[in-house]
């Protein structure tokens, strides 16, 4: 295939999805009102989200080597298309839950899928480009959820964006399934060698600094629109356009980032740590200034701050991941620290919620940036710890 098809069809295929997953984040209003949710409640929505997803990204990536992205991609975007539409049929608490952790189990075909399909199909040379171009669909499909659910909220109805949404997802399956054509099937499948990677200490020290700076992330995700209508006073659609321009600003982070990690001089752990280590920091103090900061103009710019820097992480993230360990250990290496960033969303949304309600959402917020000044700490251990001799000599190839 060629490389201009296998860009489109796996951007496509990643926009849509990242639409229908990310609409659960945009909608947390509609879902409060809907259901008479209190702040923690609203953050169960998004565990019982990432939830899913945290349980079958093993599985599914195993079952993707053994039975091939073609039709692990097919059927993972008709999952997550029907986990949207049930959203819109949920009768109860319990059923919303239950829907959203079907859409979010499906959504874990996403990252061992595509990731297979370009490197598979992608010449050595162009590989990484491809790679950030494959992950700006995660936020460009986000900030699509946004608009696309708070705009039409306010001319139909919450459901009607979830509707467009799911039937976008079921058309874009069925037209990756007819055009896609990837390697064979028919690899073994098996999970990563996790108690080897746990023996390297600058991979132990990233995927801890993943937990705290995953917590952040999908907590920001879920909480701005939610913010920005309680404490600013604003409509919920212009919450829509925030969470859009946040982003944004995090598929320029992410751009940006990337592009520094290949052009500054360096030990390749050192320099791509210390941008990591950079964004962590910025990331909590723009937390902290969108803790402190009130009016609709300066919460916007603090809220496109924190994207660019908390949202901007996740491929420089990857790219430090890929300095301390083998390349053979690569695939494993990076289904585990997917893992410790989803995990991280277990356990903040509901506490985030809690302190919100109980102390108000300067609390909120205050928490997440002291948990991701623990996450910068976690990343200065992976700069100065030695990795393993043979990751030295793959990251020198």
């Amino acid at each position: 295939m060629g490389l201009y098809r296998i860009v489109s069809l796996v951007l496509s295929w990643q926009v849509a999805a990242s639409v229908c997953y990310y609409a659960i984040f945009a909608a947390t209003p509609f879902f409060r009102a809907e259901f008479d949710l209190s702040g923690a409640a609203v953050g169960l929505v998004v565990t019982s989200l990432t939830l899913g997803y945290a349980v079958f990204l093993l599985p599914l990536g195993a079952l993707t080597d053994r039975f091939g992205e073609r039709r692990m991609l097919t059927v993972g975007l008709i999952g997550v298309s029907t986990g949207a539409f049930l959203v819109t049929q949920a009768w109860s608490f319990p059923a919303l839950l239950a829907s959203a952790f079907l859409l979010g189990s499906l959504y874990g075909t996403a990252m061992p899928g595509t990731n297979k399909a370009v490197f598979d199909n992608t010449p050595p040379g162009r590989q990484n480009v491809v790679m950030g171009v494959k992950q700006v669909g995660v936020t460009a499909g986000s900030g699509a959820s946004a608009l696309l659910v708070t705009g039409i909220a306010g001319v139909l109805y919450w459901e009607a964006g979830f509707y467009v949404a799911a039937g976008t997802g079921a058309v874009v399956a069925v037209l990756f399934w007819l055009v896609y054509r990837g390697t064979e099937p028919g690899g073994e499948a098996s999970y990563p060698d996790f108690r080897k990677l746990g023996a390297n200490p600058p991979y132990r020290a990233l995927t801890a600094a993943g937990f705290c700076l995953g917590a952040a992330l999908f907590t920001t995700t879920g909480y701005t629109v939610i913010h920005v209508t309680d404490s600013v006073g604003a409509s919920v659609a212009f919450g829509g356009v925030v969470l859009a321009a946040v982003q944004v600003s995090g598929s320029v982070g992410r751009v940006l980032t990337g592009w520094l990690s290949d052009a500054l001089p360096g030990d390749p752990t050192r320099r791509i740590g210390g941008i990591l280590l950079a964004q962590a920091i910025a990331s909590a103090v723009s937390l902290v200034a969108v803790a402190v900061v009130a009016g609709r103009t300066p919460t916007t710019v603090a809220f496109v701050a924190l994207g660019f820097f908390l949202l901007g992480f996740t491929g420089v993230y990857y790219s430090c991941m890929a300095t301390v360990v083998s390349a053979e250990e690569m695939g494993g290496a990076t289904g585990g620290g997917q893992l410790a960033l989803t995990s991280g969303a277990l356990f903040a949304p509901p506490a985030f919620g809690y302190l919100a309600d109980t102390y108000g959402y300067r609390a909120g917020w205050l928490m997440l940036a002291a948990v991701v000044a623990v996450g910068a700490l976690f990343v200065v251990r992976v700069i100065v710890a030695e990795p393993p001799a043979d990751t030295v000599v793959a990251a020198a190839d």
